[in-house]
């Protein structure tokens, strides 16, 4: 289906009047699959990260922005919830097992940043 002919490829040449049958064809195949691409990935990508790019009609190059931003949101989040786990104690406003449950989410959010 074409699916990753987005990410593979860069946008194919604009087409006017005088573009040839293939190149027609071509940039239809491209187009959808970079239409659903960009769909996907601006419903998954973090708030954080998503509110700072800007409006990008390629797939491969919207991929690239998240990469690049999201190496610097991450180093910004890991401190932050390192820093609540190390100061985080037990109020005794919950239960001991809510707490833990608590510690136990933020360190799991922590393993899957990848720095």
């Amino acid at each position: 289906m074409d699916h990753d002919l987005a990410m593979l490829e860069e946008k194919f040449v604009t087409i006017i009047d005088v573009s040839s049958n293939e190149e027609k064809v071509h940039y239809k195949t491209w187009e959808r699959p970079n239409k659903l691409n960009l769909m996907l990935m601006r419903m998954t990508v973090a708030d954080s990260i998503k509110t700072t790019l800007p409006k990008i009609e390629s797939a491969k190059k919207f991929m690239e922005l998240v990469e690049e931003y999201s190496q610097t949101a991450d180093k910004s989040v890991v401190g932050t919830l390192m820093s609540t786990l190390i100061t985080m104690k037990f109020d005794s406003s919950r239960t001991m097992y809510e707490h833990v449950i608590e510690m136990t989410n933020i360190a799991a959010r922590l393993k899957t940043l990848r720095i």
